[in-house]
This record gives C-alpha cells, sequence and structure tokens, in this order.
C-alpha cells in the first residue's frame, strides 16, 4: 500500500505515519521549498500520486485526483467537506468508489473553547472595556445599560447542530449554571449536559427562550444560508448569536440590519461568508456589508482551530482511518458522501 501526503510533512511526522501503519507500507511526501508547508503544486505531487492508493492532507491541488487512478482513500484532515463539495471531489469519490474520511471531532475541543470565549467575550463586553482601559477613561453611570455587562449563571443558551462541538459548548455551559437545549437533525438522540433537545421544525420556538445562540452545524446545502431574517427576528432583542460554524450559514444583510437597528445585541463568529468566483459576483471574502467592523462584533478570522494540540491530533485522527481501512475494518470516520458529513 502506498501512502501520499499531501502537505510538506516533517520527519517527525512521517515517521510517526509509518510506524502506525502495517510493515511495508510505502508513505511519501513532496519535498523542497514552500509557502505554506500544509499545500501543495500538482508539480511536486504528481510523480507519487500515480500509484497512491490512499492520499492524506489539507488542501487539495487542482488535477490531483485525475491523476490518482489508482486511489481507494482519502483522508481529509478537515471536520468539514463543503470545500471539497465545491470543487466536485465529493461527485468524484462516488463516481470512483473511493472512500472519504475527515477528522470530524478532532477540532471539537478547541473550536468549544473558542465559542466559550465568544460567549464570555460578547457578555462581558472585553474588548469594548479594554479599549476604555487603555485610553485611561471611566463608564459612567455606572450599570448603564450601554456598560452593563450580561451575565451566563441562569441564562438559556441554544445550540443549533449539537455534534462533537456542540455537545462540548453545552458541557462548558453548564459549567456557568446555564440552561441548555439543543437543536439537530436527530433529537431522539441523548445527549449529556443539554436539557432538552429539539428538532430543526422548532428553531423559532426554541430562539425566541434563549439569551446566547451558538451555531456550530455542519455546512451543506441544507443548512447553508438557513439562519436569516426570520430566525433573527425571533431572537431576543437581548440575546447574542455566535457562529462558531461556517459563515454562510448566516445571511449576511439580514445580520447586518438586526445588528444595526437593535433587533440583536451582539454577534461573534470565527469565519465568514466567502463569495468567491463562479458563485458569486463580485468576489470577496469579508463582508460586503463590513459586519466584522461593527462595534457589537466580534471575529477570530477562521482561527478556532489553530491552537495548541490539534496539528498532532489532526494528523493521529487521519491515521487512524488509514490503519483501519489497511485492516480492513469500517472507517469510523468515513464522510457519507450523499450528505456531505
Amino acid at each position: 500500500m502506498k501512502v501520499l501526503c499531501i502537505w510538506y510533512a516533517t520527519v517527525d511526522e512521517l515517521n510517526f505515519i509509518r510506524s502506525a501503519l502495517p510493515q511495508g507500507t510505502e508513505v511519501v511526501a513532496p519535498k523542497g521549498e514552500y509557502f505554506s508547508r500544509f499545500e501543495c503544486i500538482l508539480q511536486d505531487l504528481e510523480p507519487h500520486a500515480a500509484d497512491a492508493d490512499v492520499i492524506i492532507g489539507f488542501a487539495l491541488p487542482k488535477g490531483l485526483l485525475e491523476v490518482a487512478q489508482k486511489l481507494q482513500l482519502f483522508c481529509w484532515l478537515h471536520s468539514g467537506c463543503d470545500d471539497l463539495d465545491h470543487i466536485g471531489a465529493l461527485s468524484h469519490f462516488k463516481h470512483r468508489g473511493i472512500k472519504l474520511a475527515n477528522i470530524r471531532g478532532a477540532n471539537a475541543v478547541a473550536v468549544a473553547e473558542q465559542a466559550m470565549m465568544f460567549v464570555l467575550a460578547l457578555a462581558k463586553k472585553t474588548i469594548f472595556k479594554h479599549q476604555v482601559g487603555r485610553e485611561g477613561r471611566r463608564l459612567f453611570p455606572v450599570f448603564a445599560d450601554e456598560y452593563r455587562s450580561a451575565m451566563l449563571n441562569g441564562r438559556t443558551i441554544g445550540i443549533v447542530g449539537v455534534g462533537s462541538i456542540g455537545s462540548r459548548i453545552a458541557k462548558h455551559a453548564k459549567a456557568f449554571d446555564m440552561h441548555v437545549v439543543g437543536i439537530r437533525r436527530n433529537k431522539s438522540l441523548p445527549v449529556d449536559h443539554v436539557d432538552s433537545m429539539h428538532g430543526m421544525d422548532e428553531l423559532h420556538s426554541v430562539l425566541r427562550q434563549c439569551d446566547y445562540v451558538v451555531i456550530s452545524a455542519p455546512s451543506t446545502s441544507e443548512t447553508s444560508h438557513f439562519f436569516g431574517e426570520p430566525e433573527l427576528a425571533a431572537m431576543k432583542k437581548t440575546a447574542f448569536l455566535i457562529n462558531i460554524s461556517r459563515g454562510s450559514l448566516v445571511q449576511e444583510k439580514a445580520l447586518y440590519q438586526a445588528l444595526t437597528s437593535g433587533q440583536l445585541r451582539g454577534y461573534a463568529a470565527d469565519a465568514w461568508h466567502r463569495y468567491e468566483y463562479g458563485r458569486a459576483f463580485p468576489i470577496s471574502f469579508l463582508p460586503r456589508l463590513e459586519v466584522h467592523k461593527l462595534s457589537n462584533v466580534l471575529c477570530s478570522i477562521d482561527q478556532a482551530a489553530n491552537a495548541d494540540d490539534v496539528l498532532e491530533r489532526d494528523i493521529a485522527w487521519g491515521v487512524e482511518s488509514i490503519v483501519e481501512f489497511a485492516g480492513g475494518r469500517p472507517i469510523s470516520r468515513e464522510v457519507n458522501l450523499d450528505l456531505g458529513y
């Protein structure tokens, strides 16, 4: 079996992968200079790709799948597979009978912590009060609406998408004595730390109860732009919205209007909607309405998973799928190519 790593893997990373796989497995990776070691051009990979049984990596260069005629398994070292869907890879895998595995859950700890950072930072006006403190100003009168922090204790948090990330957010929220309600496609599956679970058909009634709403749902054709004016209108005017998933799940125009009209108290996001060539015009990789510059908005430019331990776990979990494949066992993190996750 031949495994192709489509990033400039370090010696330690290659040794780790080889040590985990059956003896005799060939593990190769590109060498040479690079701008980002997690992406490669086709020319660096083409000599290795033609006879690769497995490909594992973080970024997929255009044309690689067409070269990899022997490919049986593709290990995507991300949780979300929507980027693969956008470039036609999912249909390619389905047509060729190639298995796809992701690393869903590998980033859950870091992303859930980021979500709670957003909850706290919005509630406690962290950035605003830090700036006021640096300027040496005082906030007066005390307890005024524009200066007073929000509380978590005894408040209700709604989690839309209670998977590996959402369930950890629920656990963290319980440490702040919050009431936790969940929304998920299959509401019959019990989840620890969630007081009540609801289906998507109950979304608006749940939103009306919440002081905080966290979106941690996967990005699919069903969830794209699903959170718009009706959903924002259903929320309390004192509520905060946190999006720890893809930016495209929330409609930008409706969000802007809610934030600037007083309909929504604050918003935080790890990633913004990408207006990409071929699917939008004009293109933009920042909000068209500059939502990210509003005073009641926080953002982290897709940095939630950029944390200690995450890279090592990403690679380790990807290798676990290769080990299961090599042993002829079911792949625990195989992606359903019809659902996209």
